[in-house]
């Protein structure tokens, strides 16, 4: 518990629990997918985001004035870092739909966003973990997991682009939709360092 009432831990879990949301309402665009209703979603999407930073802005103040923090600065500095850009990497797919103009989805983005929603679930109970990292028997079983889930991300990717190469025609789509291939695979990415970051702290410290 930081001295001046920061609990670094929780603030981890709270950092997540932004990439759950940031997850959860892309899962909901795109299961009602509604162009006319991006800049919505996109205002939507904009605000988990903010607040996530302001978290984020909120712990390394107190880490600046942190006498003895309960893990080392720089991991504390990575963990918030690297939790952060998982919900940032969720809203730029929002954000490339809307530049690109995209009117109807395809199929596959659903299996895309199931995979980012599970991924951000197990991150939240891997945080959940960290108070107790040095005890925690769940802790590598998660880590394990969630580069599994990583893993099926990669495997969604190569499949979706390969479906997208051999079916689709027009080069504009196909630019269009490799950006936004990447994007989704890169927010498995995003994930996958979080568990990285944890896996660092669990061997350093025990």
């Amino acid at each position: 518990m930081a001295k001046k009432g920061m609990d670094y831990f929780e603030s981890f879990t709270v950092g997540v629990e932004y990439g759950c949301r940031a997850a959860a309402l892309l899962r909901d665009c795109f299961d009602h997918y509604d162009p006319a209703q991006l800049p919505q979603r996109m205002a939507e999407m904009h605000q988990v985001e903010h607040s996530a930073d302001e978290k984020k802005h909120e712990m390394m103040a107190c880490l600046h004035k942190e006498f003895l923090p309960p893990i080392e600065r720089e991991d504390i500095m990575e963990m918030s870092s690297t939790i952060d850009t998982v919900t940032d990497s969720i809203e730029d797919v929002l954000l490339r739909l809307y530049m690109f103009n995209i009117n109807t989805l395809r199929p596959d983005v659903l299996d895309f966003a199931n995979v980012i929603q599970r991924l951000c679930d197990d991150l939240k109970k891997m945080m959940g973990e960290m108070r107790n990292f040095r005890k925690s028997s769940l802790l590598r079983q998660l880590v394990i997991e969630v580069n599994h889930m990583e893993e099926e991300g990669d495997r969604l990717y190569t499949e979706c682009m390969r479906r997208l190469y051999t079916e689709e025609t027009d080069p504009v789509t196909v630019v269009a939709w490799t950006t936004l291939y990447n994007k989704l695979e890169q927010c498995c990415d995003r994930c996958e360092d979080v568990a990285d970051v944890v896996e660092r702290v669990i061997m350093k410290n025990t």
